[in-house]
This record gives C-alpha cells, sequence and structure tokens, in this order.
C-alpha cells in the first residue's frame, strides 16, 4: 500500500478523517473538502482492500484520496472505506507521505460513543494543549483503535481531536463540533452552521456510499466462500 501524489506541498498541516463511531472522521473531512475547495492531490494504491468505487450523482468518487488546501497549507486524507485489518498499513503510508512533506503535525479526527443524557456534544483532545483554548478537554481515560491509535504509536508529533456521538449512525452534529474546534485552531474561516442545516442530506449521503461500499464487500466475501464450497 503506498501514497501516489501529484503534487508535494511544503510543511503543511495533515488532516485524516478514517470512518469511525459515527462516521465523524469522514464527514468532517468531507465537509471540509466542499468549503475550503480542495484539490485532488493523490490517491492510495492498494492491493490489500476490495477494489470498491462509489458514484455519487453521476460522479465518481475517489474511495481513499489526498486533498489539498493551498490557501491553508493544509492536506486533507478522506476516506469512505472500511479500513479494518490494514490500519498499520495505512499508518506507514500516512507517515511516508508526511516525511515527504516536512510536515508540521498530523491531526486524527475521530468520533468516540458516548451516554450523556443531556444531548450536548463535547470534544476532547490528546496532543497540543492549546486545543483547550478552542473549546475541547483533554482526554483522561480512553481505548483508541483504528488509524489513528496506529498513528499514535509510531508518530511523535500527532494531536487527536476527538467528538463525542451518540449512536454509529453519521452524526453531522458531532462532525459540526470538529469543525468548530477546528476552525479556531487553525483559523480555517468556515462556519459550521451550514454542516447542521444540511444534516440530514449529509448524512444521507455518507450512510449511502458506506452501506453500498460494505454490501459489496459483503457479497465478494460471499462469493469467495461459494468458491471454497
Amino acid at each position: 500500500m503506498k501514497i501516489v501524489l501529484k503534487k508535494t506541498p511544503k510543511n503543511p498541516i495533515i488532516i485524516e478523517g478514517f470512518p469511525s463511531f459515527g462516521l465523524v472522521g469522514t464527514i468532517t473531512t468531507e465537509f471540509l473538502l466542499e468549503h475550503l475547495k480542495a484539490e485532488l492531490i493523490g490517491e492510495f494504491h492498494y492491493n490489500e482492500l476490495s477494489p470498491v468505487a462509489a458514484i455519487h450523482k453521476g460522479k465518481l468518487i475517489n474511495p481513499m484520496a489526498i486533498w489539498y488546501v493551498p490557501k491553508k497549507n493544509i492536506v486533507i486524507l478522506h476516506t469512505i472505506l472500511n479500513v479494518k485489518g490494514f490500519e498499520w498499513e495505512i499508518a506507514e503510508a500516512v507517515m511516508d507521505m508526511a516525511k515527504k512533506m516536512t510536515a508540521k503535525k498530523i491531526i486524527s479526527l475521530e468520533g468516540v460513543a458516548t451516554d450523556d443524557p443531556s444531548g450536548d456534544i463535547k470534544a476532547y483532545y490528546y496532543g497540543d494543549k492549546k486545543l483547550e483554548e478552542c473549546g475541547a478537554k483533554p482526554v483522561k481515560e480512553s481505548i483508541i483503535m483504528g488509524v489513528s491509535a496506529s498513528l499514535m504509536l509510531r508518530h511523535k508529533n500527532i494531536t487527536c481531536l476527538f467528538a463525542a456521538a451518540h449512536s454509529q449512525l453519521p452524526d453531522s452534529k458531532a462532525a459540526a463540533k470538529l469543525i468548530e474546534i477546528l476552525d479556531k485552531y487553525l483559523g480555517l474561516e468556515v462556519d459550521y452552521n451550514p454542516l447542521l442545516k444540511q444534516a440530514e442530506d449529509f448524512e444521507d449521503k455518507i450512510k449511502k456510499i458506506m452501506q453500498g461500499s460494505n454490501k459489496t464487500l459483503q457479497e465478494a466475501d460471499k462469493k469467495n466462500m461459494s468458491y471454497l464450497g
């Protein structure tokens, strides 16, 4: 597995949002791509994952791609694939890309489960204490999994930002909370309110794409099993 780049920005901040609880990272990066007018600069090349392509409103959506926002010097990793089982390989590819770019830091976006009955969306962080000034609370106790965990164990300069989601369904409110924090932290000049207004459409789009991707993988698994039977 490797990342192939058409352009190599220098000293950017890298933001990654892989599918997690509430699809918070995926929704957040999707929103940032649209509202920061990011340009496609690269993609993952792999043999480990099943070949899955998504088409939404007649347009082909790259399932694992790298985007760039020149005016903010930010690189965004966006994916709609279930990458379970290949977290270490992806982390290695991301770290290799970060090294080539001499990236300032990597910011991982995650959703975490909460049973808070108040309905308030809370944000937490690991790493840069400046995030506390932006409204996030430090993580005291937690178990982190996935690509973010792989990066935390292998990369020294990483910051993680978590939003509390109330279910595994796509949670745009939790994603909006991360955007609010990122806006203050990085000076993105992006309004998170449209995400709240478009929450239903946004969640429906991501949900359909992810469901289609997972269904395709399940059908492929059944087909492989039938060969053995």
